[in-house]
């Protein structure tokens, strides 16, 4: 009979919610092994058992991070109208940054300093940037764009949305001010500016 698995998933995936957290709210120096073990509440053995060490957990929470992000991302349908899709890819970018806070700093700063993912990781982060590509590119070949390199516009428009989501989550915003009624409408308000005039 196999021995039973002590350090499943669950545990891995705590683990993983937790490092991004401490790095997150509390930066590089608060992320220990030890602490981290401690927090989940298990030992340092099992930390190193899912991970083998501190610079693969740290792989590990990117990977993670931008798995959910893509997941949520490849779940939207593809429609007949490119422009359509480009909104609701800005939507789900700021329902993927509110459903996991404690990813977005790590996903999109240098937030421990020195650290490179490893290549493999690096590509499937850059790979959550493909389906707005893509839909920029139906747009431009369909006529509703002008006529730019679709890298360029698909840039911009993720420029815009990640800056409002990046001050709503750091708290930079102006008192008083929210991100949520503006925000779809700045989505197609930045749109407009790249639609082919007749």
């Amino acid at each position: 009979m196999p021995r039973p698995k002590t350090h499943d998933d669950a545990l891995r995936v705590r683990l993983l919610d937790r490092a991004g957290e401490l790095l997150s709210t509390e930066g590089p120096g608060a992320l220990s092994l030890r602490r981290l073990a401690s927090d989940v509440n298990t030992s340092t053995t099992a930390v190193y058992s899912l991970f083998g060490g501190k610079p693969a957990l740290l792989d590990a929470l990117y990977e993670e991070a931008f798995r959910r992000f893509g997941d949520r991302l490849a779940a939207l349908p593809e429609t007949d109208d490119p422009v359509e899709d480009i909104v609701r890819i800005g939507l789900t970018y700021r329902d993927s940054a509110l459903a996991d806070p404690q990813f977005y700093l790590v996903m999109f700063s240098k937030v421990v300093p020195n650290f490179t993912p490893s290549e493999e990781t690096n590509a499937a982060a850059a790979e959550t940037f493909t389906p707005l590509v893509a839909n920029v590119r139906r747009a431009v070949e369909s006529g509703l764009f002008v006529d730019a390199p679709h890298e360029h516009i698909a840039l911009a428009m993720w420029g815009m949305v990640h800056g409002l989501v990046s001050l709503e989550l750091n708290g930079n915003l102006p008192p008083g001010v929210e991100i949520a009624p503006a925000y779809e409408r700045a989505i197609r308000a930045h749109i407009d500016g790249w639609r082919k005039r007749s």
